[in-house]
């Protein structure tokens, strides 16, 4: 679709703002995000500290950002793919295992993030030119908030329905233990020292699925 129903103006910003986030992903490599510098970052975007911050009220809502468009890319993919219940499931944890080989750092940073605030963060409305940028032919997913409780509720109730949730695995369990394996089993393969992240992921989903 044209972006001439969208002010040169907000295509500027929005550039501008996907180039930090972009400088994010590009620095970021093994290191923790807490290591990264704002000068760093505003550098490789040549961006000024000044224009940072009319984008982001700190640095570590660029990490909130990342989730933001990780998440949504894995919604269009799971969308495209037709997937659902635990084949979703693996989709997302498989990519979480992707995303660790081409920056180790940044999914450590943000699990070490969530856990500093002691909840999980409300995603960022992204505006048009964001959503068009980010994710073309996709715009109406695109611009919806993901949310990881809402969909990890909606691939356990269709793996119930498809006879692949244990009978002694409640709904609230089952989601509970998404989520302990989204993050819990990712620092379990971290702290073992293994790249074998899907291993971890798999041995985990054992207790929960029917085989």
């Amino acid at each position: 679709m044209a972006n001439t129903d969208i002010s040169l103006r907000e295509l500027k910003k929005a550039r501008t703002k996907l180039t930090l986030y972009e400088a994010l992903l590009s620095l970021i490599g093994d290191k923790m995000f807490h290591e990264l510098m704002l000068e760093d970052i505003c550098r490789h975007a040549e961006v000024s500290r000044v224009t940072f911050f009319k984008f982001f009220q700190r640095k570590e809502d660029l990490l909130i950002y990342f989730m933001r468009v990780w998440l949504t890319e894995r919604v269009i993919e799971i969308e495209v793919g037709k997937k659902r219940g635990f084949d979703a499931v693996r989709h997302i944890l498989w990519c979480v295992a992707e995303q660790a080989k081409r920056q180790r750092g940044i999914m450590p940073s943000l699990i070490s993030f969530l856990a500093q605030m002691n909840m999980h963060p409300r995603m960022p409305v992204l505006s048009d030119a964001e959503v068009r940028m980010l994710f073309p032919d996709h715009e109406e997913i695109g611009a919806q908030e993901p949310d990881m409780y809402l969909m990890f509720r909606q691939f356990m109730m269709e793996a119930n329905t498809e006879g692949r949730l244990k009978e002694d695995v409640t709904m609230d369990l089952a989601i509970q233990s998404l989520f302990t394996i989204f993050y819990g089993a990712f620092l379990t393969a971290n702290l073992y020292g293994s790249t074998e992240i899907e291993t971890f992921y798999e041995n985990h989903l054992q207790l929960i699925e029917k085989r």
